[in-house]
């Protein structure tokens, strides 16, 4: 192949790798030049694959496994022109030549490029843990992958009966990880989950953490939390056992490992191109690398973080497709919209509650020292009063200039809406106050008339301007030891569970028992608490209309529990 152009308006573009972001590239591309050469080179059979569905056809949800793969080499030829090549491996760039070279099963080649683009994605984390090469042992992370694994699953329970329930171990239980549980639950496999960190879904707060560890439960899944895998052996009762670092051994037929990815930058490394601390390409806002030719995009590259500012890598689907898209309007000499910071939103299933995340976490936040107020509510997803409301457990935190900073929920319903709604709230750099007049669909089924949304923004409202001063779960120990805690719920959700110490007045009765309140706290401040937050903001406003230094607990007795269940009489 010839570098020249046969024609000097007719450029070549090569694009390395497909799925995500190489074939939104060059779709992108081919829509603005028709003229135009785009040679797509992927190592895989396949270059356009779902694999954000890979775990619900493992579950049998997606029941057509030819319904992952999105297009063909020749379905991609046909309706945009592009040529396709799989089963291409590039294994070097001469950026001076401006040449890649390829491998494929019957030779090898230079490909001449005028632009080129990397796509590389990003490889599976192969933890320390011996005996990952056991044939018991899988990941899910590709066709390849599931293929693999599926077969397994389909010997493992063929023929066995409910007595005799085929057992599997999960190693992960981040996103992926979790789908994967509720895939092996869904095929009839007894099924136990390991997680190094202390709770499952790491980027989730770990208030919210013990909500999904209960579905788990109650789907009879087993939860090893803050313990590693160390080994793979081959099991005297099953297939394999799979040793813990508290000392326990887990006896499985299948194993599967997805502890997370890496940036698969080695072929921009070998380059030359700039890498990041964290091994992902380094970019600019138009996705070009420190090469003026060549530019990257999706898992591999670099990203800042919205509100951190923190720089790496963020393997998501929906910025390696915006990434793609931008990359193609700036190879083709466009004025592409540059990169906006990532929020790294994201979502998962688990079984029947959904968790979701946008933004910054509370440990994010305090590992980047960044000054932030925590708000909890527990609001219904719509109108109480109509049937079937579900309630949603909202985290949100906010600058001291009432900036949004991040947001999670988790809940059975109603989730997914009011996370973008913050996202794009984010994006937009909303205050608390502009949440508060946020205007929402409304009707009974859909919403509430304050809708959660709102309802985070007044909460904020009133803790950032001192209407309504907050404690935290993580205060307790202080706020026993120098407060007194009035426990204004019912006597029945009382007896139900309490503080040591707690005085008792429901806040029906408060007004009328304030000399109580007096005398026990004897000078010190009023830590009040109730179910959710709502009646103890109430009664907060009355002592401090009272003159009383009265405090109100961000988001009750429901995140007391979770946060602190060890001090409950």
């Amino acid at each position: 192949m010839n570098h020249s152009p046969e024609t000097p308006d007719r450029r070549r573009l090569v694009i390395v790798g497909g799925v995500a972001g190489g074939m939104s590239a060059a779709a992108r591309a081919r829509r603005l030049d028709e003229r135009a050469e785009i040679v797509v080179l992927e190592q895989s059979e396949y270059v356009s694959f779902a694999n954000c569905g890979l775990p619900y056809h493992l579950s049998g949800e997606i029941e057509r496994r030819d319904d992952l793969l999105l297009h063909t080499p020749a379905s991609l030829g046909a309706a945009l022109a592009l040529d396709v090549r799989t089963g291409s491996r590039v294994t070097a760039i001469d950026r001076a030549a401006r040449t890649v070279s390829v491998t494929t099963s019957e030779s090898s080649y230079q490909l001449p490029y005028d632009a080129l683009l990397l796509s590389p994605g990003a490889v599976a984390v192969r933890p320390p843990i011996d005996g990952l090469d056991h044939p018991a042992v899988h990941s899910l992370r590709t066709i390849p992958d599931l293929d693999a694994l599926d077969e397994h699953v389909t010997r493992l329970v063929d023929g066995r009966s409910d007595d005799d329930r085929a057992r599997a171990v999960v190693v992960g239980a981040g996103f992926i990880g979790l789908e994967a549980v509720e895939a092996l639950v869904a095929r009839g496999l007894e099924v136990d989950v390991v997680e190094l960190a202390d709770h499952v879904l790491p980027p989730l707060d770990a208030e919210l953490a013990p909500l999904l560890a209960d579905e788990l439960r109650a789907h009879d899944v087993g939860l090893y939390a803050g313990v590693s895998a160390n080994s793979v052996t081959p099991g005297a009762e099953r297939g394999v056992d799979l040793a813990l670092s508290d000392g326990t051994t887990l006896s499985a037929d299948l194993v599967v490992v997805n502890v997370g990815v890496r940036p698969a930058s080695g072929l921009a490394r070998d380059a030359g191109l700039a890498i990041g601390p964290t091994g992902a390409i380094r970019v600019d806002a138009d996705q070009r690398t420190s090469d003026p030719h060549i530019w990257a995009v999706g898992d591999a590259v670099e990203v800042i973080h919205a509100v951190t500012g923190a720089v790496g890598p963020v393997p998501l689907a929906g910025p390696a497709n915006r990434q793609g898209r931008r990359a193609a309007d700036s190879m083709l000499g466009r004025r592409p919209t540059p990169q906006a910071p990532v929020l790294g939103t994201a979502i998962v299933r688990v079984f029947g509650f959904t968790a979701a995340v946008t933004g910054a976490n509370q440990r994010t936040l305090a590992e980047a020292g960044i000054l932030h107020e925590v708000v909890r509510i527990h609001p219904g997803h719509h109108a109480g009063y109509f049937p079937g409301a579900e309630q949603i457990h909202l985290v949100a935190s906010f600058a001291p200039d009432g900036r949004l900073l991040g947001a999670q929920a988790v809940g059975r319903a109603g989730v997914d809406k009011r996370i973008d709604v913050l996202a794009t709230a984010l994006r937009a750099d909303m205050t608390a106050d502009d949440l508060a007049e946020l205007e929402l669909a409304y009707a009974p089924p859909y919403g509430s008339a304050k809708d959660p949304v709102n309802m985070l923004g007044f909460v904020a409202q009133n803790a950032l301007d001192g209407t309504t001063p907050q404690w935290h779960a993580t205060d307790l120990d202080d706020v026993l030891a120098d407060t007194l805690v009035l426990d204004v719920r019912s006597p029945a959700e009382f007896d139900r569970g309490h503080l040591k110490g707690a005085l008792h007045i429901p806040h029906t009765e408060l007004r009328g028992r304030l000399g109580e309140v007096r005398a026990a706290a004897a000078g010190r401040p009023v830590s009040v608490h109730c179910g959710s937050g709502v009646r103890s903001h109430i009664a907060t406003r009355v002592l401090l209309a009272e003159g009383m230094d009265a405090r109100n607990l961000s988001g009750g007795w429901l995140t007391l529990t979770a946060v602190r269940p060890d001090l409950v009489a």
